[in-house]
């Protein structure tokens, strides 16, 4: 018997085709709050430093929220099953909502700087409980339906964000980026509060249980990933690697996790309970979808770079090239299910991340400098690799908990992606940045070479160094692609121990 066919019978938790059409509306504007923020911010970044200055730390823009979002996504995956998801994603929205009214009005690159980790604060929210009620509100067979939506609104964000970005900062004001996000989120609270009812919860999940929140824990949690990708996003950019302040905050990170694990250890009900690493299933998906953030670093952040350093072209044809494996990855994971349910979670994965592996190590193979539908093909063909990958994984893993530990088993998955994407950040920038220093001399680095490349101040050679850089990084990715494969073959099983619904 295939592991995606169990008898599913889940009455209690049937709601109305249209009660059930309104929330998904809910959370696919939600999502699209979490999408657009990741993108829609890069493009106005001159006008923002024109206007508040503090160019030497807008980096902190994107790092800060990475950061807040990374380390809140544990969280709030256990408040959602401890409390349930409604109240969840209406503070989450709340906060993050609050978070973009006070960004849109900051009168410094500090005070923005410090309202964008607000908006971290609730965006893990968002991200976590959005996916975790998709799979809630849907019998198995019908989750890639909600799972493909959701990538659709990643794609659409993806390709639009940095326009509408642009389009605002450009024409109007780079504080209504920030202001967009309030009539979208209100309408998403209102569909939420009024269309979302939840069941009545278990016994166990009593008034007694909720007051032992781990609050020790969740603060244990916060500190401990706030420290460590702090160490990973600044270390080689705001301070060298070797330095007194990495060793420092690597020291305290460290501290930390043993702290963590002290408290969990002896925590009622802890943020990261043991079972979600002692289960082979979740154990295995979580670090293959860890290995999937490293691996994705590698397009997402130096594609462009490539396309048009080397390629020569503009900024908006470059990110086509990009954005191109955003259609090709919804498509595939749509289909996905039409695959898994013939060979099981596992081996889906497995064909979609060997696919994957192949093409990013195909990558250094393209002639120099190449046309750009080469690398524009093998961005398409990797999108449709990575959604059968990823969907199939999601899907499979949501499957084998109950709804208690759906939130946390959901939210352990995107932890591990988000870390995933901070490690291949910090990984894959000094290993591109040791590749120049290598080819050209000196001290080198990916931004000085760029910048010079568009100033007309650099020689050809300098575009070589930056491809032999690139496709370093892509070899790097295409291990991390393999890794994925090895651990789903050695700690994944053969079949998901899929549970029937109650």
């Amino acid at each position: 018997m295939d592991d995606t066919k169990p008898a599913i019978r889940e009455p209690a938790r049937r709601v109305s085709t249209n009660r059930r059409g309104a929330v998904v509306a809910a959370l696919m504007l939600a999502m699209a709050l979490a999408a657009l923020d990741a993108t829609i911010v890069s493009t106005a970044v001159p006008q923002i430093v024109g206007d508040l200055g503090g160019f030497s730390v807008f980096s902190w823009l994107f790092s800060g929220y990475l950061l807040a979002v990374t380390v809140t996504l544990p969280v709030y995956g256990k408040l959602s099953d401890t409390f349930g998801r409604k109240p969840v994603l209406i503070v989450g929205s709340a906060v993050f909502l609050l978070g973009s009214l006070l960004c849109a009005v900051a009168w410094n690159m500090g005070a923005l700087i410090a309202f964008r980790i607000v908006q971290g604060l609730g965006g893990g929210a968002l991200q976590g409980t959005v996916q975790t009620l998709a799979a809630d509100l849907y019998p198995l067979e019908e989750r890639p339906k909600i799972q493909a939506k959701l990538s659709t609104v990643w794609a659409v964000a993806a390709v639009a964000g940095p326009g509408i970005g642009g389009v605002l900062a450009a024409y109007a004001d780079w504080r209504w980026i920030f202001l967009v996000n309030l009539p979208i989120g209100a309408v998403a609270l209102w569909l939420i509060i009024r269309h979302l009812h939840e069941p009545q919860r278990a016994s166990r999940e009593t008034t007694a249980t909720r007051a032992r929140v781990d609050w020790a824990g969740a603060l244990a949690v916060f500190a401990c990933g706030g420290v460590l990708l702090t160490a990973l996003v600044q270390g080689g950019v705001a301070w060298a690697w070797l330095s007194w302040p990495s060793a420092g905050l690597f020291g305290t990170g460290l501290a930390l996790v043993a702290a963590v694990v002290l408290i969990e250890r002896r925590a009622a009900e802890p943020i990261i309970p043991g079972w979600v690493w002692r289960r082979r299933t979740i154990a295995a998906v979580n670090l293959a979808l860890g290995a999937l953030g490293l691996l994705m670093v590698a397009p997402t952040v130096f594609l462009p770079t490539y396309a048009q350093s080397v390629l020569g072209l503009t900024p908006v044809a470059a990110g086509f090239v990009l954005s191109v494996w955003t259609l090709s990855w919804p498509v595939s994971a749509a289909l996905s299910q039409h695959v898994y349910r013939r060979i099981g979670f596992r081996n889906t994965a497995m064909l979609g991340i060997g696919t994957a592996a192949l093409i990013l190590f195909a990558f250094p193979f393209l002639p120099y400098p190449g046309a750009a539908w080469q690398p524009t093909l093998l961005m398409l063909l990797l999108g449709g690799a990575l959604g059968l990958f990823q969907l199939p994984l999601i899907v499979g893993v949501q499957s084998t908990v109950g709804w208690a530990e759906r939130g946390t088993t959901t939210a352990s998955v995107l932890f591990c992606r988000q870390t995933g994407q901070t490690v291949g950040a910090a990984v894959f920038g000094a290993v591109a940045n040791g590749v120049l220093a290598a080819r050209l001399g000196g001290a080198s680095d990916l931004d000085s070479v760029t910048r010079a490349l568009d100033a007309g101040t650099a020689p050809e050679t300098t575009r070589a160094a930056i491809a032999d850089a690139v496709h370093t990084v892509y070899v790097g990715a295409g291990c991390a692609a393999a890794l994925a494969f090895v651990v789903l073959l050695v700690l994944a099983p053969r079949r998901f121990p899929v549970l029937e619904e109650q």
